[in-house]
């Protein structure tokens, strides 16, 4: 297996250069092997040295994940600082989850309280799948998104609460983050554009009844003296997100 998460990492990585820097530089690959470990102890029933070994884990590669999550092979964990995975988590073979990343629970409730993620599934910088949910075969999560019900395989979730954005996944690059879309800029850019309809209807409206418009005092003039159309223009497009 370990060969495997190598092999997955040069696949993956362009930054991996032999096997000797991603052994002993690559903290997602150490927390993977001292996972199993923990694992196959915690799976024979033995106390406490399963979630020490955890603990050692998390202190020295800043990913923690509970020795009873179920991790398959070939898990790729990118940079990794601040992953969570919880103790009845599954993740399915050749996923690859970037920092940030929680796999969690939404209370106290007891048994399979903790999502279980399909094979090759993309998980963003950031994102929180929480509570007993099934996600599915190469489903990509947007980074920062936070998903709270099932997705089907091949789609792509954004968004809070997430949001199923695109539907057959099956050729789309896996690390393609850019591609993503932006629900909330489309849902805004539509709405702005209704508004642009509204207010030529009502200045024609206005020529067609000859009557003037409605007087604004010069103060809000002054105050509002800008291209607000510029202005919304630019955070569509992402400046100052």
């Amino acid at each position: 297996m370990l060969l495997t998460d190598l092999r997955t990492i040069y696949e993956r990585d362009p930054a991996a250069r032999n096997w000797l820097e991603v052994l002993f530089c690559y903290p997602g690959l150490q927390a993977l092997l001292f996972h199993r470990l923990a694992h196959r102890l915690h799976k024979t029933g033995i106390p406490f040295l399963p979630r020490f070994i955890s603990h050692l884990s998390r202190f020295f590669t800043g990913i923690e994940i509970h020795p009873g999550a179920v991790i398959g092979k070939g898990v790729f964990i990118d940079h990794g600082m601040g992953v969570v995975i919880g103790e009845t988590a599954i993740v399915g073979d050749y996923a690859l989850i970037y920092q940030g990343v929680t796999l969690g629970g939404t209370g106290k409730e007891t048994g399979k309280r903790h999502p279980t993620i399909g094979s090759h599934v993309v998980v963003g910088a950031g994102a929180k799948v929480l509570g007993n949910i099934q996600i599915g075969d190469r489903v990509r999560v947007g980074a920062g998104s936070v998903v709270l019900r099932d997705v089907p395989s091949d789609t792509t979730v954004v968004g809070i609460p997430g949001r199923i954005t695109r539907q057959n996944n099956v050729n789309s690059d896996v690390l393609g983050h850019g591609k993503v879309r932006d629900v909330e800029a489309e849902a805004i850019r539509a709405l702005f554009e209704r508004v642009k309809a509204l207010e030529k209807q009502l200045e024609q409206l206005h020529t067609e009844s000859n009557v003037s418009p409605i007087q604004i005092d010069d103060e809000v003039i002054e105050s509002s003296n800008f291209d607000s159309d510029r202005v919304i223009e630019d955070f569509l497009d992402g400046a100052g997100i």
